[in-house]
């Protein structure tokens, strides 16, 4: 599997998805909200993006901040 390109990570609402991007700048995760991929949920929605590289310290920093995911995919 290549380390390019990014994840996605699913959060059971829009609030926890902002929750979690400024969870993940205080941690320097980059990262950005985009609508749900329709692939993987038909739920309207947004999901946090973040690289590859960056995916396991973003759900370390998550878990830590006891945001609940439904998932991560990779993008």
């Amino acid at each position: 599997m290549t380390q390019d390109g990014f994840s996605v990570i699913l959060v059971l609402a829009t609030s926890h998805a902002v929750r979690a991007e400024k969870v993940l700048a205080q941690v320097d995760v980059p990262c950005k909200l985009i609508p749900v991929p329709r692939h993987l949920s038909s739920n309207c929605g947004v999901c946090v993006r973040v690289r590859r590289p960056d995916r396991k310290a973003a759900v370390q920093a998550l878990n830590a901040a006891q945001i609940e995911m439904e998932g991560v995919h990779d993008a």
